[in-house]
């Protein structure tokens, strides 16, 4: 189903049951599989892929040889009817892969709004990507990665399965993740560890700058003395600043289950 607007290069194939939005472009050798819902003034360059089960918002644009939505890389996936849900203005760029979700793992994949991610980037099964992120070239995330708003990757980042990165957090280039990474930080290294407080990035996201400072001092209670790190957490639950209270509760999470 196509709504007003649409250019379908004649080079394309677009299957009957796809569901194409308004303004909606579809350059030439293009796929969009039936199942797939691709929302209001979407770009699918040259020879993209878009694969069922996949729910793109509005203005995305998927350039050449990207395949977006496709089947989970996981060996207890038996086929089933799963999802990957894209917000809004994402840009993906060639060679970019993103998957549809597990049963197992809840079935769906999620990608925020306004995102960059750059050639070669990997979006593995039930990954959730918040808005703002920009990932640089062959950024790899595992399965079920959560990674928060306007995270930042540096090239050649892989990223454990099940690992969580906090907002506003950097990942230097090369970086190695197997262990969560807290907001707000930089983390850097085979196997990553915090390296400093990512002031280029708070500052750019115009965190006030009382807030800054406040940081800085949790950031060497918490990474630079010597005190244990969760007690200096749990007493700052209480910070009057939120962005503290937002350090100290991701220090303070549980580590997750992995497997499956």
């Amino acid at each position: 189903m196509t709504s007003s607007g649409v250019s379908i290069h004649p080079l394309s194939l677009v299957e009957p049951g796809a569901v194409l939005g308004e303004g909606v472009f579809v350059g030439p050798f293009a796929v969009i599989e039936a199942g797939a819902r691709v929302g209001d003034g979407c770009r699918i360059e040259a020879h993209a892929v878009v694969r069922a089960g996949t729910i793109l918002g509005r203005r995305n644009e998927v350039h050449p040889f990207a395949v977006i939505g496709g089947a989970p890389q996981a060996r207890r996936h038996a086929g089933e009817p799963t999802q990957l849900v894209v917000g809004d203005d994402n840009v993906f760029r060639e060679h970019v892969t993103a998957h549809r979700g597990t049963v197992h793992g809840g079935g769906v994949t999620r990608i925020g709004s306004g995102g960059l991610f750059m050639a070669g980037v990997h979006v593995a099964h039930d990954c959730e990507v918040g808005d703002g992120v920009t990932m640089a070239n062959d950024t790899l995330l595992g399965g079920h990665v959560l990674v928060g708003d306007h995270v930042v990757t540096g090239g050649h980042v892989a990223v454990a399965p099940f690992v969580r990165i906090g907002t506003r957090a950097f990942l230097a280039g090369g970086a190695m993740v197997e262990r969560d990474v807290p907001p707000f930080v930089i983390a850097a290294g085979d196997r990553a560890r915090v390296r400093a407080l990512n002031r280029v990035g708070l500052e750019r996201g115009g965190v006030p700058d009382a807030s800054r400072a406040a940081l800085k001092r949790a950031f060497r209670t918490l990474f630079v003395g010597a005190g244990a790190r969760v007690e200096a957490a749990s007493a700052m639950r209480d910070d009057p600043d939120p962005y503290v209270r937002e350090l100290a509760a991701f220090v303070l999470l549980p580590p997750r289950r992995r497997g499956g």
